[in-house]
């Protein structure tokens, strides 16, 4: 069975899903005038795009591996098969749609495997930057990139060198500030969506810290894909960030190149 979820033919069959699901948002993205948005509540927009991509991500996932459930941010009814224990899709057909509306280039689809809680393999498809991440349990990381796959890993300590911190200025809050403090000199590197993490993964910055609230679907697979490229990713306390939970919440979370200290005591 692991086999059978970690293979091959499932890497290149979802890679060429969230690349088709990237084609359904850049036809949206490529019309001129303003995009039409409404709410799902909370503050989050919803766009025709993520509608049109995770139609495509929900009808192949559900075909590609019999009695694995696909659980969608655009599907509420799909929630049920969030569990802690076997296997699940964990899909976010737009994450960054607010950077989608601003036209910036900086989201992705994301779509990970979920297999006892823990991300096994990630995919991470930015569309206008043609950037696919892909890394797995026992995989590797890789980024196809303009056409051209290169293996991927994260950055090794540099003694004496300011700590890259990828982050949002929009969630630079407080918590996050007073965190960067404690880890001494550090430059920021500015990326969207689930780029944060990947540009951990293929060494263009140490670390990501988002002390704030995110939903699994935001999260797993581009923890999938750093993980495969050896780093690692903690929620506050620092045990390694899981999916399944009792909510469908992370609380926040510090994904870098090598162990962090926790935000809070343990």
């Amino acid at each position: 069975m692991r086999q059978q979820l970690l293979g091959t033919n499932v890497t290149n069959t979802v890679s060429d899903l969230v690349r088709a699901a990237g084609e359904a948002i850049l036809e949206v993205y490529a019309r001129p005038g303003t995009v039409k948005v409404s709410s799902k509540g909370a503050d989050t927009p919803l766009t025709e795009a993520d509608l049109a991509a995770h139609r495509v991500l929900e009808a192949g996932l559900t075909r590609l591996l019999a009695g694995v459930p696909v659980v969608s941010e655009e599907d509420e009814a799909s929630l049920v098969h969030r569990r802690p224990s076997g296997s699940f899709w964990l899909i976010d057909p737009l994450d960054g749609t607010k950077e989608f509306i601003a036209r910036n280039g900086q989201f992705t689809v994301n779509v990970a495997l979920v297999r006892d809680g823990l991300p096994v393999l990630g995919f991470v498809f930015a569309p206008v930057l043609d950037e696919l991440f892909v890394g797995g349990e026992g995989l590797g990381a890789q980024c196809k990139r303009a056409g051209a796959v290169s293996p991927i890993t994260v950055a090794a300590r540099r003694d004496g060198s300011p700590l890259r911190v990828v982050a949002s200025r929009s969630h630079m809050n407080d918590a996050t500030r007073a965190y960067l403090a404690r880890l001494g000199a550090h430059e920021l590197v500015q990326a969207g969506s689930s780029l944060k993490f990947c540009r951990v993964a293929e060494g263009a910055a140490d670390c990501y810290p988002r002390i704030g609230p995110t939903a699994e679907w935001d999260t797993a697979a581009a923890q999938a894909v750093l993980e495969a490229a050896g780093g690692v990713v903690h929620d506050l306390h620092g045990e390694r960030l899981r999916c399944g939970k009792s909510v469908n919440r992370n609380d926040g979370f510090v994904a870098s190149a090598w162990p962090m200290p926790a935000v809070e005591a343990p």
